[in-house]
Protein backbone atom coordinates (compact mmCIF):
# COMPACT_ATOMS: atom_id res chain seq x y z
CA UNK A 1 0.00 0.00 0.00
CA UNK A 2 1.55 3.80 -0.37
CA UNK A 3 1.39 5.74 1.94
CA UNK A 4 1.04 9.82 2.02
CA UNK A 5 1.80 12.21 4.47
CA UNK A 6 1.36 16.06 5.23
CA UNK A 7 2.26 18.09 7.60
CA UNK A 8 2.41 22.04 7.38
CA UNK A 9 5.09 24.91 8.61
CA UNK A 10 5.42 28.75 9.47
CA UNK A 11 1.36 28.09 10.43
CA UNK A 12 2.10 31.00 13.56
CA UNK A 13 4.62 33.33 12.14
CA UNK A 14 3.70 36.83 11.57
CA UNK A 15 5.72 37.24 8.80
CA UNK A 16 6.12 34.76 5.64
CA UNK A 17 4.27 32.12 3.81
CA UNK A 18 2.94 29.15 5.15
CA UNK A 19 4.13 25.77 3.84
CA UNK A 20 2.37 22.15 3.50
CA UNK A 21 4.07 19.21 2.26
CA UNK A 22 2.86 15.71 1.24
CA UNK A 23 5.06 12.99 0.80
CA UNK A 24 4.43 9.67 -0.87
CA UNK A 25 6.23 6.30 -0.34
CA UNK A 26 5.63 2.97 -0.19
CA UNK A 27 4.29 1.12 3.03
CA UNK A 28 7.32 -0.70 2.78
CA UNK A 29 10.03 2.18 2.32
CA UNK A 30 8.87 3.90 5.92
CA UNK A 31 11.22 1.76 7.62
CA UNK A 32 14.51 3.48 5.65
CA UNK A 33 12.91 6.89 6.83
CA UNK A 34 12.68 5.61 10.44
CA UNK A 35 16.17 4.97 9.61
CA UNK A 36 17.39 8.18 8.84
CA UNK A 37 16.29 9.41 12.06
CA UNK A 38 13.25 11.60 10.40
CA UNK A 39 11.32 13.20 13.43
CA UNK A 40 8.95 16.24 14.44
CA UNK A 41 11.16 19.16 12.16
CA UNK A 42 11.59 21.29 15.54
CA UNK A 43 13.45 18.51 16.93
CA UNK A 44 16.23 18.25 14.38
CA UNK A 45 19.06 20.59 14.64
CA UNK A 46 19.16 22.57 11.00
CA UNK A 47 21.75 20.35 9.59
CA UNK A 48 20.35 17.24 10.90
CA UNK A 49 16.94 18.57 8.97
CA UNK A 50 18.89 18.93 5.83
CA UNK A 51 20.39 16.10 5.19
CA UNK A 52 17.65 14.08 5.51
CA UNK A 53 15.69 16.16 3.76
CA UNK A 54 18.37 15.56 0.89
CA UNK A 55 17.90 11.60 1.39
CA UNK A 56 13.88 11.88 1.28
CA UNK A 57 13.03 14.17 -1.39
CA UNK A 58 13.90 11.30 -4.07
CA UNK A 59 10.56 9.96 -2.79
CA UNK A 60 7.45 11.63 -4.91
CA UNK A 61 6.02 15.35 -2.99
CA UNK A 62 4.35 18.20 -3.44
CA UNK A 63 4.47 21.26 -1.83
CA UNK A 64 1.66 23.95 -1.70
CA UNK A 65 2.68 27.85 -0.59
CA UNK A 66 0.32 30.00 1.15
CA UNK A 67 1.46 34.05 1.19
CA UNK A 68 0.99 36.32 3.46
CA UNK A 69 -1.93 37.63 1.64
CA UNK A 70 -3.62 34.60 0.67
CA UNK A 71 -3.83 33.94 4.23
CA UNK A 72 -5.29 37.37 5.23
CA UNK A 73 -7.40 36.79 2.72
CA UNK A 74 -8.93 34.01 3.57
CA UNK A 75 -11.85 33.48 5.91
CA UNK A 76 -10.47 30.68 8.30
CA UNK A 77 -7.07 29.22 8.50
CA UNK A 78 -7.61 25.63 9.03
CA UNK A 79 -9.92 25.98 5.81
CA UNK A 80 -7.15 26.96 3.61
CA UNK A 81 -5.22 24.42 5.34
CA UNK A 82 -7.59 21.47 4.35
CA UNK A 83 -8.03 22.97 0.87
CA UNK A 84 -4.01 22.96 0.84
CA UNK A 85 -3.78 19.37 1.80
CA UNK A 86 -6.89 18.38 -0.66
CA UNK A 87 -4.65 19.89 -3.05
CA UNK A 88 -1.52 17.70 -2.27
CA UNK A 89 -3.62 14.31 -2.54
CA UNK A 90 -5.05 15.09 -5.43
CA UNK A 91 -1.77 16.03 -7.00
CA UNK A 92 -0.19 13.15 -5.48
CA UNK A 93 -2.54 10.27 -5.79
CA UNK A 94 -5.08 11.25 -9.21
CA UNK A 95 -3.16 8.64 -11.65
CA UNK A 96 -2.77 5.75 -8.96
CA UNK A 97 -4.55 2.71 -9.10
CA UNK A 98 -4.11 1.50 -5.65
CA UNK A 99 -6.07 2.58 -2.57
CA UNK A 100 -3.50 5.12 -0.33
CA UNK A 101 -3.27 5.61 3.33
CA UNK A 102 -3.71 9.23 3.69
CA UNK A 103 -2.08 10.58 7.39
CA UNK A 104 -2.38 14.51 7.91
CA UNK A 105 -1.11 16.40 11.37
CA UNK A 106 -4.33 17.74 12.13
CA UNK A 107 -3.99 21.82 12.57
CA UNK A 108 -7.67 21.81 14.01
CA UNK A 109 -8.74 21.20 17.76
CA UNK A 110 -12.03 19.26 16.48
CA UNK A 111 -10.39 16.42 14.35
CA UNK A 112 -13.35 15.52 13.21
CA UNK A 113 -14.70 17.98 12.00
CA UNK A 114 -11.35 18.87 9.99
CA UNK A 115 -11.21 15.61 8.62
CA UNK A 116 -15.18 16.28 6.90
CA UNK A 117 -13.34 19.14 5.48
CA UNK A 118 -10.72 17.44 3.63
CA UNK A 119 -13.02 15.04 2.82
CA UNK A 120 -15.49 17.56 1.16
CA UNK A 121 -13.49 19.21 -0.84
CA UNK A 122 -11.46 15.48 -2.05
CA UNK A 123 -15.21 14.85 -3.51
CA UNK A 124 -16.69 18.34 -4.72
CA UNK A 125 -13.30 19.70 -6.15
CA UNK A 126 -11.35 16.89 -7.19
CA UNK A 127 -14.46 14.21 -7.81
CA UNK A 128 -11.65 11.67 -5.60
CA UNK A 129 -14.01 9.03 -4.26
CA UNK A 130 -13.52 7.59 -0.56
CA UNK A 131 -12.95 3.82 -2.06
CA UNK A 132 -9.92 5.25 -3.39
CA UNK A 133 -8.15 6.46 -0.18
CA UNK A 134 -7.97 6.00 3.09
CA UNK A 135 -7.70 8.97 5.89
CA UNK A 136 -6.19 9.55 8.96
CA UNK A 137 -6.01 12.81 10.96
CA UNK A 138 -4.25 12.69 14.11
CA UNK A 139 -2.14 15.23 16.45
CA UNK A 140 1.11 14.64 16.57
CA UNK A 141 0.78 13.00 13.48
CA UNK A 142 4.76 14.07 12.85
CA UNK A 143 6.00 12.53 15.69
CA UNK A 144 3.74 9.02 15.39
CA UNK A 145 4.29 8.42 11.35
CA UNK A 146 7.73 8.85 10.02
CA UNK A 147 5.98 9.37 6.86
CA UNK A 148 4.52 12.30 7.99
CA UNK A 149 7.81 13.49 9.94
CA UNK A 150 9.40 13.38 6.41
CA UNK A 151 6.71 15.85 5.13
CA UNK A 152 7.14 17.92 8.36
CA UNK A 153 11.10 18.24 7.02
CA UNK A 154 10.70 19.51 3.69
CA UNK A 155 7.97 21.81 4.86
CA UNK A 156 10.38 23.59 7.04
CA UNK A 157 12.98 23.38 5.04
CA UNK A 158 11.29 25.25 2.21
CA UNK A 159 9.99 27.35 4.88
CA UNK A 160 13.66 28.57 5.72
CA UNK A 161 14.85 28.33 2.33
CA UNK A 162 11.50 30.96 1.60
CA UNK A 163 13.15 33.27 4.68
CA UNK A 164 16.17 33.26 3.63
CA UNK A 165 15.16 34.27 0.14
CA UNK A 166 12.72 37.00 1.31
CA UNK A 167 15.75 38.33 3.66
CA UNK A 168 18.02 38.27 0.94
CA UNK A 169 16.17 39.86 -1.49
CA UNK A 170 14.57 42.76 0.90
CA UNK A 171 18.36 42.97 2.23
CA UNK A 172 16.43 43.39 6.16
CA UNK A 173 17.02 41.40 8.99
CA UNK A 174 13.69 40.91 10.54
CA UNK A 175 14.50 37.90 12.54
CA UNK A 176 12.56 34.22 12.75
CA UNK A 177 9.52 35.60 11.82
CA UNK A 178 7.54 34.66 14.97
CA UNK A 179 5.64 36.66 17.56
CA UNK A 180 7.51 35.99 20.65
CA UNK A 181 11.12 37.06 18.09
CA UNK A 182 12.06 41.18 19.36
CA UNK A 183 13.46 41.68 16.06
CA UNK A 184 10.49 40.54 14.19
CA UNK A 185 8.64 42.89 16.66
CA UNK A 186 10.42 45.66 15.88
CA UNK A 187 10.71 45.12 12.27
CA UNK A 188 6.64 45.24 12.35
CA UNK A 189 6.59 48.17 14.48
CA UNK A 190 8.69 50.23 12.18
CA UNK A 191 7.63 48.74 8.89
CA UNK A 192 3.83 48.06 8.92
CA UNK A 193 3.21 50.83 6.44
CA UNK A 194 6.00 50.77 4.54
CA UNK A 195 4.99 49.41 0.96
CA UNK A 196 7.89 47.66 0.10
CA UNK A 197 7.62 44.93 2.83
CA UNK A 198 3.86 44.72 3.21
CA UNK A 199 3.90 41.44 1.02
CA UNK A 200 5.56 39.26 3.83
CA UNK A 201 3.43 40.96 6.60
CA UNK A 202 0.14 38.87 7.87
CA UNK A 203 -1.88 41.49 8.96
CA UNK A 204 -4.95 39.56 10.33
CA UNK A 205 -2.58 38.24 13.26
CA UNK A 206 -3.70 40.08 16.39
CA UNK A 207 0.20 40.58 16.87
CA UNK A 208 0.63 42.86 13.95
CA UNK A 209 -2.20 44.60 15.19
CA UNK A 210 -1.21 45.32 18.47
CA UNK A 211 2.06 46.73 17.17
CA UNK A 212 0.35 48.99 14.69
CA UNK A 213 -2.04 49.95 16.92
CA UNK A 214 0.75 50.89 19.67
CA UNK A 215 2.75 52.46 16.91
CA UNK A 216 -0.07 54.61 15.86
CA UNK A 217 -1.26 55.99 19.52
CA UNK A 218 2.38 56.89 19.95
CA UNK A 219 2.31 59.00 17.06
CA UNK A 220 -0.92 60.11 18.00
CA UNK A 221 0.44 61.34 21.40
CA UNK A 222 3.09 63.54 19.62
CA UNK A 223 0.25 66.04 17.68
Amino acid sequence: MKLLGIDDAGRGPVLGPMILTGILIEESEEQFIKNLGAKDSKLLTPKRRNEIKNQITKFPHHIELSTPNEIDNHKNLNLLEAEKAAKIINTLTKNLKEKVKIIIDCPSTNIQSWTRDVEKILTVTYHLPPTTYHLICRHKADRDHPVVSAASIIAKEKREEEMLRLRTELNKDFGSGYPADPKTKKFIAENFNNEKYKHIIRFSWNTVKKLIKAKETRQQKLF
